[in-house]
């Protein structure tokens, strides 16, 4: 099989934004979660696996100055980026599996919607985990949204790992207090739905 890179460069470069499952026109969920921890507008905020999504959008439209986005693919990336013209000069793009990831600094926010729940062995999982703890700044905020128990088994015709607010919460209690959990029924683009689990943590 394809490498993980060669496989979403192909998806971002074959699909439109509207032809894959995960778009989100506006992201109201990832949103009402960012909004509840009233940061600061220098600080340091990451969208992992944010790929092409609008998030990056409404930080830059409510002033943030940290931006960082990262995926596995340039091609999503770079859409983004033309999509944002001048204002993607404001933010930083980081091109690497999220497993691999060394960050330049510290974050006050960390966001993943739909990306943690493609790791599907312990070791991956493991390593995000581990990546996350060490980075995330005492008192930082994690947001993960995966498919839920009741959501698909794969995506883009790739194995995913389902979660419940325990599962989640056991894999990352080491090192974070949850503060929620909530389910959400996103639409996508092909009038069918997913279920999807959202759990908020903060840094010990």
């Amino acid at each position: 099989m394809e490498n993980l890179k060669s496989h979403w460069e192909k998806v971002f470069a074959t699909k439109a934004e509207n032809e894959v499952s995960w778009f989100q026109e506006y992201p109201k969920t990832s949103v009402e979660f960012f909004e509840l921890f009233n940061l600061p507008l220098d600080a340091n905020i990451i969208d992992i696996g944010g790929g092409d999504s609008h998030l990056v959008d409404v930080f830059l439209e409510k002033g943030y100055k940290n931006i960082y986005v990262l995926d596995i693919s340039a091609n999503a990336l770079e859409r983004a980026k033309h999509r944002l013209a001048d204002n993607a000069k404001s933010v930083h793009w980081i091109v690497s599996d999220v497993v691999d990831f060394v960050p330049p600094v510290k974050f006050d926010f960390w966001h993943d919607r739909a990306a943690f729940h493609f790791l599907t062995s312990d070791e991956k999982i493991d390593k995000y985990v581990s990546i996350a703890e060490n980075n995330i700044k005492q008192d930082g905020y994690l947001i993960l949204g995966t498919f839920s128990e009741k959501g698909p088994e794969k995506c883009s015709g790739l194995e995913i790992k389902q979660y419940s607010e325990t599962s989640m919460s056991y894999r990352f209690e080491s090192g974070f207090e949850r503060i929620k959990c909530i389910t959400e029924q996103h639409q996508t683009p092909f009038n069918t739905t997913q279920n999807f689990l959202f759990c908020s943590f903060q840094k010990k």
